[in-house]
């Protein structure tokens, strides 16, 4: 007869990083509508970073906001990640073009493209948008 499975009792056993890592309130989900974006700092690694969450036609999306090219914030005009027409965020001071479901890099300076942003984990529970720390380690300086 074989033994039965053990029970981990260790807290939190079973669980991934992410899944233990503690979560952070970004904003009402309500607040931020089809082609807006909202700033938020959250603790990655030890270093509070800045990130910030899009809403893309009803789909939310975060990353930590710093080009790929550069390490340089994306918006000079504060909270303005979309180009003009709304199809992808842009780099304001490079003109470097990211598709927001993914985060690629699609057009920019040399060596850029196919680059990604640093996406952000989120959450929605109860209209409320929560982020994570991404489970990899991001670049530092990038």
């Amino acid at each position: 007869m074989a033994a039965p499975p053990r029970k981990n009792s260790r807290p939190g056993a079973g669980k991934s990083r992410h899944e233990s890592a503690p979560r952070f309130v970004v904003a009402r989900a309500e607040e931020i509508a089809p082609g807006q974006s909202r700033k938020f700092m959250l603790p990655i690694g030890g270093i509070d970073e800045e990130c910030f969450v899009v809403n893309f036609g009803g789909e939310l999306r975060a990353y930590v906001n710093r080009c790929r090219h550069i390490p340089i914030a994306m918006d000079w005009v504060d909270n303005h990640f979309f180009e003009e027409k709304g199809r992808y965020l842009m780099c304001q001071t490079h003109g470097a073009l990211y598709e927001p479901r993914t985060g690629e890099c699609l057009a920019g300076p040399a060596g850029t493209c196919g680059k990604f942003l640093f996406r952000i984990p989120l959450e929605v529970e109860n209209g409320v948008i929560y982020a994570r720390a991404p489970r990899e380690a991001i670049e530092q300086g990038f």
